[in-house]
């Protein structure tokens, strides 16, 4: 039983150690429950677990924390892949949610298993998710001071490997921050997550080149056809090198192979297998 966290690249690491800080021990503390949820439970219910409990966490732009979009309102994008059943369902430009992974959970036992604003809030007030503000104090003001025009790129993931060789794939984002309404982020396509029954890898950074790549599809797709995960995310990271392609991906194999990869510094990540490992 294996899982990998992460919680976006981290472009303050460089200079304030104090929230660099922060958000090891929070990745830590998450993938810790995470791992001990995964005990007992599925891949694909321990990485919507996870990433709900990353969703919760202000520090993370993702649920509640999210950067806010030109108009000045939240909209949050999130998928899960099971790769023993092969179902995507996600979320997209959804509205007044806390936490957006679990409404695409409810999608993936419908056959209309990718929903978009109005018809995915429909969908998730139909299921009994209440109103609820993802919009932080912390956001706001960067809102007004204009100060996400930094480009922080905090999407969130989780991969599982359960005792029974099942894996899953779950991702949620709140966006780029003051995005023209209506952009679509890789998080809620297989681009920026996807699993089968031998690799599963949930994506950051730039969404328009992960989706260029047909990234995480396209690493999932070379370990099926023979490569190690190491390689596979090589060589797709090294495709996206002429038009400076700006991502990271976290993976797990179903033999138990567990790989990250940027393109650029400080993604920030942990994962439990024997031992609790924190990186940024």
């Amino acid at each position: 039983m294996k899982i990998i966290i992460h919680g976006g690249f981290f472009s303050e690491s460089d200079t304030n150690q104090e929230t660099k800080r922060a958000k090891q021990e929070a990745l830590a503390m998450i993938c810790e429950k995470g791992h001990l949820f995964l005990q007992t439970h599925t891949a694909a219910e321990t990485v919507m677990y996870t990433v709900s409990l990353l969703e919760d966490h202000e520090l993370f732009n993702a649920g509640y924390g999210s950067q806010l979009q030109s108009d000045g309102k939240v909209r949050l994008s999130a998928a899960v892949m099971d790769g023993t059943t092969q179902r995507f369902a996600g979320v997209i430009n959804l509205e007044e949610v806390k936490n957006p992974i679990q409404v695409a959970g409810r999608l993936l036992e419908v056959d209309d298993r990718v929903l978009s604003g109005e018809g995915a809030q429909h969908f998730a007030r139909s299921e009994g998710f209440e109103v609820y503000s993802p919009v932080s104090k912390q956001r706001l003001r960067e809102y007004e001071e204009r100060k996400n025009q930094e480009n922080r790129l905090g999407t969130v993931g989780c991969v599982a490997l359960d005792s029974a060789g099942n894996l899953a794939a779950a991702t949620s984002t709140g966006g780029k921050g003051f995005e023209i309404p209506g952009r679509v982020s890789d998080s809620a396509t297989v681009a920026g997550n996807y699993a089968d029954r031998l690799s599963a890898v949930s994506c950051t950074g730039v969404g328009e080149d992960i989706v260029s790549a047909a990234l995480a599809a396209r690493i999932v797709t070379r370990v099926a056809d023979g490569l190690s995960l190491k390689l596979a995310m090589q060589r797709s990271f090294d495709e996206m090198k002429p038009y400076d392609g700006f991502a990271g991906a976290i993976g797990i194999t179903s033999s138990g192979e567990i790989f990250h990869m940027d393109s650029h510094p400080y993604m920030v990540w942990a994962s439990f297998d024997i031992n609790l490992q924190v990186f940024s």
